[in-house]
C-alpha cells in the first residue's frame, strides 16, 4: 500500500438513472474503499466524471428538444446527486465533455498517431436507408459470433464479454431493418501491436484477479483485433485532423482517459503536480465485469503507446452483474430498481449494508432479494450489530450515569475481550486491502455478535464485581466499531461516534484507533436506537412498487 492512491470507477453513462446494478459492482466498492484508505493515512482520491458521448445520448436530446449538451449536464448533476445521497463520496465528479478532456483526449490521439500506432483506412460500415444515416455500435444489434448470444450489440456481448469484429445477422436498433454496407474513413489503434507487452503486464501485476486475468491473456492468444477509434456522428470529441472533419472519437476511446484528465483537473486546483501524483500513487479502477476487455486490453496499450507518461492500475477490481429477484436487470422492461426511488423508502446504510455483505470480489453475478434485504437487516444489522450497541450505551447510561468506570483487574472473559479488540483493526483491515470487502464487513459482525454474548455472560446488570469492566470493554468495542463499520456505513458511523460522547468526525479518525479509545473517566452522549426495522407489509407494497410495474 503506498500512500499515495487515486482511485475511479466505470464512468455513469449521462442518459438516464442510476440503478442499483450500477452501484453494486462498481462505485459503492470503490467508495468503500476511498474511506479505508483514508483511515489508514493514505493521502487517496476517489474521481469520477459522467461518460457524455455517444448516439444514444445525441438522439434522445433531440427527442427531447435539447442540446445535447443541455441534456448530459442534467444527467451530469442528476446522477452525482443520487451518488451523494448514498453517501458515496468523490472527491471530484466531472465529466468527458468538460474542455480539459476533450483536449487531453486529441493530444494522446495525437501522440500515439506521431508514435505510429494509428492508421486510417476506408471501411464498410452500416448504413440503414430508413433512417439516413450511418450506424454506430449501440445502434447495430445481432449475433455475437462467438457465443451466438442473440440480441447484442455491434461494440460488446454482454454474455461473453468479447467485443465482436462484426456482429451476425445485423438489423438497426432503431428500426428493425436489415441495414446496408457503405463505404467510409475511420482511424485504428494499432492493438495488435501490444500483445506481447499486454501478456507481460498481466502476467506481472499481482494486484490483477487471476481469474480475469486468466481469460484475458486467452483473449491475446487467440488473436487481438486492432481497434477503431473513430465514428461519423456529429456529438463527441472531434479528430484533430483537418483530413477527418465530422468525425468524432469513439466513446470507449475517450471516456477511460477521463480518469487521468479528471484526476489532473482536481489534484492541480490543490496546488498538487496531477501527473506526477498519478504516477506515484496506486492507482484503483473499480469496473463491472462486462467492460473487463476495455479496461484490460484497450486501456493499457494506449498507455502503453503513450511510453512511460502515465502509469497503468495497479488495481481493477471486477464484480459481476446484479439482478433482481434472480433475473436480469432491464430498464426497457421496467425491472430495476432505481437508486433515488430505493432512498425514499430506506436509509442509504441499509442498501451500503445489504450490497456489500452479498457482493464477493469476484465476477459471480449477485442477487438482490427483498425477503433477503428485509432478513438481513433485521437480524444482522438491527438484531447484532444495533442491538449491541444500544445494549452498552444505554446500560451505562443508565447504570453509571453514562461515564466509563476504572475496569479493575481482567477475569478470563474480559482477557479475551481484550484480545478481540487488539485484533479486530489488523484482520479486517487485510480483508479490506485484498479487496474482499464482504468478508471484512463480516468480521465485524462477527466481532459485535461475540460482544453481544460477552455482555450476556457478563450479566453487569447484576452489578458485580466485573460490572465496571464489562462496561469499559463493551464501550470500548462499540468505539472498535464505530471506526470499523465508518468505510461502510458513515451515517450509523457517526451516530455511533455521538452517541459515545466523542466530537468531530469518526471519519477523522485513523485505522490504527481500532483498539481502546475511551478511557475511565470518560462521559457518553446521548444514546437512542441506531436502525428501525423493516417491516414486512412494506417489503410486499414495494415489490409491487419498485420492478415491472413501476
Amino acid at each position: 500500500m503506498r500512500k499515495k492512491a487515486i482511485i475511479t470507477s466505470a464512468l455513469p453513462y449521462a442518459n438516464g438513472e442510476i440503478h442499483l446494478g450500477h452501484v453494486a459492482s462498481t462505485y459503492l466498492p470503490a467508495d468503500v474503499t476511498t474511506r479505508f484508505l483514508k483511515l489508514n493515512g493514505v493521502e487517496a482520491y476517489y474521481v469520477c466524471a459522467s461518460d457524455d458521448f455517444g448516439t444514444p445520448i445525441l438522439i434522445q436530446s433531440e427527442r427531447e428538444n435539447k442540446t445535447p449538451a443541455e441534456y448530459v449536464e442534467y444527467w451530469n448533476r442528476r446522477d452525482y446527486e443520487d451518488f451523494e445521497a448514498l453517501g458515496i463520496g468523490f472527491d471530484y465528479f466531472y465529466k468527458t465533455s468538460s474542455p480539459e478532456n476533450k483536449k487531453f483526449v486529441q493530444d494522446v490521439f495525437s501522440k500515439l498517431d506521431a508514435a505510429g500506432h494509428i492508421y486510417k483506412q476506408e471501411i464498410i460500415q452500416f448504413y440503414c436507408n430508413n433512417d439516413k444515416k450511418f450506424l454506430p455500435d449501440r445502434y447495430v444489434k445481432g449475433s455475437c459470433p462467438y457465443c451466438m448470444a442473440q440480441d447484442q450489440y455491434s461494440d460488446l456481448c454482454e454474455i461473453c464479454g468479447r467485443v465482436p469484429e462484426e456482429i451476425t445477422d445485423p438489423r438497426c436498433s432503431l428500426c428493425g431493418q436489415a441495414p446496408t454496407k457503405e463505404k467510409t474513413d475511420h482511424y485504428f489503434f494499432r492493438l495488435k501491436d501490444f500483445g506481447e507487452q499486454l501478456s507481460e503486464w498481466l502476467e506481472k501485476n499481482d494486484g490483477l484477479q487471476r481469474d480475469v486475468k486468466k481469460y484475458v491473456q486467452n483473449w491475446i492468444k487467440e488473436g487481438l483485433i486492432d481497434w477503431d477509434v473513430t465514428r461519423d456522428i456529429s456529438w463527441g470529441v472531434p479528430i484533430p485532423l483537418e483530413e477527418a472533419r465530422g468525425k468524432v472519437f469513439y466513446g470507449w476511446f475517450d471516456n477511460h482517459l477521463a480518469y487521468i484528465s479528471t484526476a489532473v483537473k482536481f489534484l492541480e486546483t490543490k496546488g498538487i503536480d496531477g501527473k506526477e501524483f498519478w504516477n506515484s500513487a496506486d492507482i484503483y479502477h473499480f469496473i463491472g465485469k462486462d467492460i473487463a476487455y476495455h479496461h484490460y486490453l484497450f486501456l493499457p496499450a494506449m498507455r502503453m503507446g503513450l511510453g512511460k507518461e502515465y502509469k497503468l492500475p495497479d488495481y481493477i477490481p471486477t464484480r459481476g452483474h446484479l439482478t433482481l429477484q434472480a433475473k436480469k436487470l432491464s430498464k426497457s422492461k421496467n425491472w430495476y430498481i432505481g437508486l433515488k426511488e430505493f432512498l425514499e423508502y430506506y436509509p442509504a446504510d441499509y442498501l451500503r449494508y445489504y450490497l456489500v455483505s452479498i457482493n464477493p470480489y469476484s465476477q459471480d453475478d449477485l442477487n438482490f432479494d427483498w425477503d433477503d434485504f428485509a432478513t438481513r437487516i433485521n437480524s444482522e444489522l438491527i438484531g447484532n450489530l444495533g442491538n449491541f450497541v444500544n445494549r452498552a450505551l444505554g446500560f451505562t447510561k443508565k447504570s453509571f450515569d453514562g461515564v466509563i468506570s476504572d475496569p479493575g483487574d481482567p477475569d478470563k472473559l474480559d482477557a479475551e475481550a481484550e484480545s478481540r479488540i487488539k485484533s479486530l483493526g489488523s484482520d479486517a483491515g487485510a480483508l479490506l486491502e485484498q479487496n474482499h470487502l464482504d468478508r471484512a464487513l463480516k468480521k465485524i459482525m462477527e466481532f459485535s455478535s461475540y460482544f453481544n454474548q460477552y455482555f450476556q455472560h457478563k450479566e453487569p446488570w447484576k452489578n458485580g464485581a466485573g460490572a465496571a469492566g464489562c462496561v469499559y470493554h463493551s464501550v470500548n468495542a462499540v468505539y472498535c466499531i464505530a471506526v470499523a463499520v465508518s468505510p461502510f456505513l458513515p451515517e450509523a458511523a457517526q451516530k455511533i461516534w455521538g452517541q459515545l460522547g466523542l466530537d468531530g468526525d469518526v471519519s477523522g479518525s485513523s485505522w490504527d484507533d481500532i483498539a481502546y479509545g475511551i478511557a475511565s473517566g470518560h462521559k457518553l452522549g446521548e444514546s437512542s436506537p441506531l436502525f428501525a426495522r423493516v417491516e414486512g407489509s412494506d417489503i410486499a407494497k414495494y415489490k409491487r412498487l419498485l420492478g415491472p410495474q413501476k
